[in-house]
């Protein structure tokens, strides 16, 4: 029995990835809504800055926040700390077994910069370690007091990182550093500001030191920043699944873009929780997103060719790009079984894939991954006339 220890790596490592993030989205969101709608204590209780009541599964619940620390130590505190920790390690883990392992096939592209595998992997951890320097950089000066103006500032040079990835990358490779500068950065508050400020208000409330109320502000600071990257790094999670968008000439815009949208979306829910309704927020995060499905839909179209493609045609364009990884028993060294099971060796399974080829390999550039083949935009275009004439196999 042969046994493919990294497919089977790569399932466990992303199936940890998406169980922690869960978690650790959930809790951030809950606990975003839940300072949002504490309302001040009636009568007025020594120290509790808010309070709420909720009833859920049943029964009812009564929660409290101090304006920096209670009178005393409770003997059980829960630390949320793992939960962000855990999805880091599993990512940044996934990161190397898929994109640095497999860099010759998931991260470069050599028509856009011809990297040795060495340099490519470097280059990612420059990129990701440098986002966090300077997100890190950003909220420690006086911009960082500034919530409005180190939001755009912040927006403005990951825009400027995706744009830099997406002429170095490949289409996923680009995206899913700009994921992991983001994410880098989310784990970042927690393991650099709230936990260690979290641990200095205990310390300081077991020695009977006055606590300092701007430990509490920071780590609320930073947890809001982490509530409004959520959305965008969700969708990159998953854009692999969208070559319309990576793998459009625009793609870093587009990127931007939805983005955008996530924040508004956020930021929409964020008010709704103060009881302040403002759905010009949920509009315009709509509204981004249409544009991106309207910039998608008109992009350069490879060269016209003669519409009467023949089988025979497409079938030796698909022999040569694709069939190494798309086959019953691929002969590509990155692969074990054809992703995805969409096999193109036999004239019923190309007539089958079609709309998929049509969509990853005419529509957008994302396949061959990286170009690795260099399929010209000449084949691009007469593929996707054979698609567009019925993909008939006779």
């Amino acid at each position: 029995m042969e046994y493919d220890l990294n497919t089977w790596l790569n399932l466990s490592l992303r199936w940890l990835h998406v169980i922690a993030g869960v978690a650790w989205i959930g809790a951030s969101f809950y606990f975003v809504w839940l300072d949002n709608n504490l309302r001040s204590p009636e009568p007025a209780k020594e120290g509790v800055k808010g309070e709420l009541w909720a009833v859920h599964g049943g029964g009812f619940y009564h929660s409290q926040k101090y304006m920096t620390a209670p009178a005393h130590m409770p003997d059980h505190l829960h630390w949320f700390k793992w939960e962000a920790y855990t999805t880091w390690l599993s990512g940044f883990a996934l990161l190397i077994v898929l994109y640095y392992v497999g860099a010759p096939v998931y991260l470069i592209d050599a028509s856009k910069h011809a990297f040795s595998q060495a340099g490519a992997i470097a280059t990612g951890l420059a990129f990701i370690l440098g986002g966090l320097l300077v997100y890190e950089a950003l909220c420690r000066s006086p911009l960082g007091q500034r919530p409005r103006a180190f939001g755009v500032t912040w927006f403005l040079c990951l825009t400027a990182a995706t744009w830099a990835l997406t002429q170095l990358f490949s289409d996923r490779g680009a995206f899913i550093h700009v994921g992991a500068i983001i994410g880098t950065a989310m784990v970042g508050n927690v393991f650099l500001v709230i936990i260690p400020n979290q641990r200095k208000i205990v310390a300081d409330m077991l020695a009977g030191r006055e606590v300092d109320p701007r430990l509490g502000a920071m780590g609320k600071q930073r947890s809001v920043h982490n509530n409004y990257m959520t959305l965008p790094v969700i969708f990159i999670m998953i854009s692999n699944h969208y070559p319309v968008v990576t793998g459009h000439p625009l793609a870093w815009l587009l990127l931007a873009m939805i983005s955008a949208g996530g924040v508004s979306i956020r930021h929409f829910f964020n008010l709704r929780h103060h009881g302040i309704i403002k759905p010009g927020f949920i509009f315009a995060g709509v509204m981004l997103v249409f544009f991106v499905s309207v910039i998608a839909s008109h992009k350069p179209k490879p060269s016209e060719v003669a519409s009467d493609v023949s089988f025979p045609v497409a079938q030796a364009i698909v022999q040569k790009h694709c069939v190494a990884c798309h086959a019953a028993v691929p002969t590509h060294k990155g692969f074990t079984a054809p992703p995805n099971g969409a096999a193109f060796d036999t004239p019923a399974g190309l007539a089958r894939y079609a709309p998929r080829i049509r969509e990853r390999a005419v529509d957008s550039a994302s396949m061959p991954l990286g170009n690795e083949t260099h399929m010209t935009d000449e084949e691009r275009a007469q593929l996707g006339a054979w698609i567009k004439a019925g993909a008939k196999t006779q």
